[in-house]
């Protein structure tokens, strides 16, 4: 029951946030998921013997955020934002490598300490920065669509995988997602995205709608997957405790993590 009730409460919120807040609310909400989701990586990131400069990390994550939001990367003219943007990247990757220095006692974790530090700028920064972008530059309803497919096809997974799984698709990692499953959610995420598109992306061809929903699934897949990596190895159930029978902030955008790149880069470019 708590976790049906949270997850009505985190779906309301959603809508509201994304269809109803104005820009600036918007914006202050999804830098808000960005810092509270970096708390829990830096956590699962120590926990797994890689202790990371969180203030100078969570910092850079930050900007690399508002870089990817003011680049517009719709608008190929703005060429002083792109520079603006690498320079944060290169910046924050010398002066996050740098103070691993200060850290390292002579353990073989030096690689480890280093990509660690740099490594939510690219996981956490630019996807939610790119959503973030996605809204203002497109309109709540490309954003939504994408919301509501993952949404969709995360349900769609579960239930599937109740009633019809039997083989497990990354036991190593995930003691509970099936192939069928997985089968289950690519089918109604692709039927939603190629339904719902006809509104919200009436321009892409219906076969198109259909791959993009497949490529999103499977994308949304990984992601859920990899995050599950890093809490086992981490050694932890749940990226936090936040949300009531949900787990953390982690947990919950995982598959938009590794999706949002991808669909920005698609409407962008084709």
């Amino acid at each position: 029951m708590t976790r049906v009730l949270s997850g009505a409460v985190l779906i309301a919120i959603a809508i509201a946030v994304v269809w109803f807040a104005p820009s600036l609310l918007f914006f202050a909400v999804a830098e808000g998921l960005l810092v509270l989701a970096f708390v829990e990586y830096a956590r699962l990131a120590a926990a797994c013997g890689l202790p990371i400069p969180a203030v100078a990390s969570g910092a850079a994550t930050v900007l690399v955020s508002l870089g990817v939001t003011s680049f517009r990367w719709m608008d190929d003219r703005l060429t002083g934002t792109a520079v603006a943007l690498d320079a944060i990247l290169m910046s924050a990757f010398v002066v996050l490598a740098a103070m691993t220095l200060t850290s390292w006692r002579g353990d073989r974790d030096a690689l480890g300490r280093a990509s660690a530090a740099v490594f939510p700028l690219l996981y956490l920064g630019l996807p939610i920065g790119a959503m973030a972008a996605l809204r203002a530059l497109r309109g709540r309803e490309a954003l939504f669509l994408l919301l509501l497919t993952v949404m969709v096809s995360d349900t769609a997974q579960y239930y599937s995988g109740r009633a019809f799984g039997t083989r497990l698709l990354a036991p190593a990692i995930s003691p509970k997602k099936t192939v069928e499953g997985a089968i289950g959610g690519v089918v109604c995420g692709a039927l939603l995205i190629v339904v719902a598109g006809a509104w919200w992306l009436p321009a892409m061809p219906i076969a198109l709608r259909g791959l993009l929903g497949v490529a999103l699934v499977a994308l949304g897949i990984a992601g859920d997957l990899f995050e599950s990596m890093l809490k086992r190895s981490a050694g932890v159930k749940d990226s936090s405790t936040l949300i009531p029978g949900h787990g953390g902030i982690l947990d919950r955008i995982d598959a938009l993590l590794f999706a949002a790149p991808v669909y920005c880069i698609v409407l962008k470019y084709v």
